[in-house]
């Protein structure tokens, strides 16, 4: 992380608010504060160029739910393939096929938004399918309002009451269902990626991927695009009226050859069912019995709206990572500059600002000491006989 960047508690907490267990009844009912508390990296509200260690810790726990996975398998679910691969693993909470470990990803992507901020950049992402209802919205207008405006993250309210009432079926049946989370990334800098095997499309894949229950990714036109012929795909350049170059459309998901080209970068994931559920399943054991499964724990009945500071954070990552890459080969000699479709980025001088701020705070604490100690001095006069 870049030295002198403004960072505190209360900036991960917004996300890992976002994240967490227990928000509503379409999420896991398991109740956990995820209260971020800062360990190093950070003095007086700034990063000093160290790595930040985080800790976040978990309260709200009940192995006893997972007694009957230590020998048995779920169906779909990591337990047969960590055996397979490990000949052991932690079958309580999952262990680290556990969604549990995202909090770190959320926790970093925060950080990751603050420089992103620094340069105009936003990352926003929305639930646009659960199970068969979907929605398509323009990407260039939604707001975070929008998006935070009910429990399912859909930025249609008339879509989002089908998705909950679709969720809710399946939660009261004992069962789940997947979706699909869209992303954006608005005002990303013209340059981003490399040519060959770290195209920006193909770091962000891997970044979705790695996501607990990731199971597709596409981007721009994605699958869609097959169906159309090259004159219908292209995405035709032009000069908008400030003679900056544009595209017409944006098949290409913001990123062409691998780079970006300053236009909005639009992808999506999709989620499969959770594979923990109420529901009886054929299965085998560790030993090799078969035998029929009820799995017992609170689990979410569809993880997508939990899901989507999980997408924000990791597009947030790699997009951070490709910034400060970007910067140390293009724009460390004379005549590299960082631009996007509006010209020349200049970067928001927010350590100033947090200075100031700070600076602010302190002479109010000051003066207010100060004042409470004239009180103090006041009242010890008119007690003194």
């Amino acid at each position: 992380v870049p030295p002198r960047l403004p960072v505190c508690e209360a900036d991960l907490q917004v996300e890992l608010d976002r994240r967490k267990p227990g928000q509503s009844r379409i999420t896991t009912p398991r109740k956990e504060e995820d209260q971020a508390e800062i360990l190093s990296g950070v003095l007086d509200g700034v990063t000093l160029g160290t790595p930040i260690a985080v800790l976040v810790r978990n309260k709200d726990q009940r192995s006893k739910d997972y007694s009957e996975v230590v020998v048995a398998y779920r169906p779909s679910h990591a337990d047969a393939a960590y055996d397979f691969k490990y000949g052991v693993r932690a079958a309580a909470g999952g262990g680290r096929s556990s969604a549990r470990e995202t909090i770190g990803r959320v926790a970093a992507g925060a950080v990751a938004k603050k420089l992103l901020a620094a340069f105009g950049v936003e990352v926003l992402a929305w639930v646009s399918q659960v199970k068969d209802v979907s929605v398509e919205v323009d990407p260039e207008s939604v707001t975070l309002e929008q998006v935070e405006a009910n429990i399912v993250r859909c930025p249609d309210e008339e879509v989002a009451e089908r998705m909950v009432a679709a969720i809710d079926t399946v939660r009261k049946e004992g069962n789940s269902t997947g979706g699909v989370v869209t992303c954006v990334a608005r005002r990303v800098p013209r340059g981003l990626g490399q040519p060959v095997f770290d195209k920006l499309e193909a770091e962000l894949a891997k970044a979705m991927m790695s996501l607990p229950a990731s199971k597709g990714f596409e981007i721009g036109s994605g699958f869609g695009g097959v169906e159309m012929t090259g004159i219908e795909h292209n995405d035709e350049f032009t000069l908008d009226e400030a003679g900056n170059i544009r595209t017409r459309s944006n098949r290409s998901g913001g990123i062409q050859g691998g780079i970006s080209n300053g236009e909005d970068v639009v992808f999506k994931v999709a989620f499969k069912p959770t594979s923990t559920i109420g529901k009886k399943q054929n299965t085998v054991t560790r030993d090799g019995e078969e035998k029929e499964l009820r799995a017992r724990g609170r689990h979410d009945p569809c993880v997508v709206p939990r899901a989507v500071p999980m997408v924000e954070s990791m597009a947030a990552l790699v997009l951070a990572d490709h910034l400060l890459q970007h910067f140390a080969q293009c724009c460390i000699l004379p005549g590299g500059e960082l631009t996007n479709v509006a010209g020349v980025i200049e970067p928001v001088d927010v350590t100033s600002e947090h200075y100031e701020r700070v600076a602010a705070r302190k002479a109010e604490e000051e003066a207010q000491a100060a004042a409470d100690a004239a009180k103090g001095e006041e009242w010890g006069a008119a007690a003194a006989p």
